[in-house]
């Protein structure tokens, strides 16, 4: 299924068409989620990949088995790509399952449910940069143009898979409508990664032992993922993403916005960052370690 230049409005959302298609889309929206299934929900270029990396290894018990033979498409998929389906019907015990939609989309289908949510957040700033060079090495998106021209669209929410501050607004601010919730951040898994793992296996029901602890902070490191073919798209045909363009893992590090901001770009995204999440209770750390720069204020959730 090539369809590199396709691009399927789904609810007045683009999204790429090469893995998605109408009647996967409504798929989605109409899924029946078990009470034993692990979802993971972010916007892209978020944090995916690894809370991907780091659910498989607490449920393994910080055997890297799995996480490295078993791509992390086919152990985790997008409930909203073409081929779920086929992956979620033949699977067996407790599922994990990822998705980039945004909360109204998925909010029917969740109601009741007692599926674990684990939602992923991360700084705009960064996830603009990430998801420009991504756009760059991806042939199934839209050239991102320049990247003066990406972030205006990008604050704008015109891009695949909308916009950020909706997405992440979404579904935070459903959190009590979901049973069983959990909001973590990039910035936080990059501060602490062993005490995010161990947040998401005391939120799993999954306790570990100090060296299964170990072992999961050893695979799910961003050195350990970076070499891991399972996880760092180098199993994905030049034709689909453009190695020779870019790394999918790239630095893994929070601030990598200050290398491509202007200082007029910094402060048109606070200027929007300020507008669009004044009604928001979120904190974000916009570089690790912390330094004297202005950035937006927020709160905690």
């Amino acid at each position: 299924m090539a369809r590199l230049d396709v691009t399927e409005t789904f609810h007045s959302l683009m999204f790429p068409g090469h893995m998605h298609t109408q009647d996967s889309l409504n798929y989605a929206t109409n899924f029946n989620f078990q009470d034993t299934d692990t979802v993971i929900v972010t916007y892209p270029k978020s944090g995916t990949t690894w809370m991907q990396e780091i659910i498989t290894l607490v449920l393994s018990k910080g055997d890297p088995t799995v996480a490295q033979t078993t791509a992390n498409w086919a152990r985790a998929p997008w409930l909203e790509q073409y081929y779920a389906a086929d992956i979620l019907k033949a699977s067996t015990g407790p599922r994990i399952i990822t998705t980039h939609l945004p909360y109204h989309l998925l909010a029917p289908a969740l109601q009741h449910s007692k599926a674990k949510v684990i939602y992923v957040a991360r700084n705009p700033k960064d996830v603009s940069v990430s998801y420009y060079h991504f756009h760059k090495m991806a042939n199934f998106l839209p050239d991102p143009g320049t990247f003066s021209d990406f972030l205006t669209d990008f604050l704008k929410g015109a891009v695949h898979y909308g916009s950020w501050f909706d997405h992440v607004k979404g579904w935070t601010s459903h959190k009590k409508d979901i049973q069983n919730f959990l909001y973590i951040t990039y910035e936080e898994m990059c501060q602490d990664l062993q005490g995010s793992i161990q947040k998401v296996s005391h939120f799993l029901q999954c306790p570990l032992t100090e060296d299964e602890l170990i072992l999961s902070q050893k695979h799910s490191s961003f050195n350990s993922m970076k070499e891991n073919p399972m996880v760092n798209y180098n199993l994905i045909t030049q034709e689909i993403m453009d190695h020779s363009k870019g790394k999918f893992m790239r630095k893994g590090k929070v601030g990598d916005w200050k290398n491509l901001f202007t200082e007029e770009q910094s402060r048109l995204a606070d200027d929007v960052y300020s507008s669009q999440m004044a009604d928001s209770s979120l904190l974000f750390k916009w570089e690790w370690p912390p330094s004297t720069i202005n950035t937006p204020e927020s709160h905690t959730v």
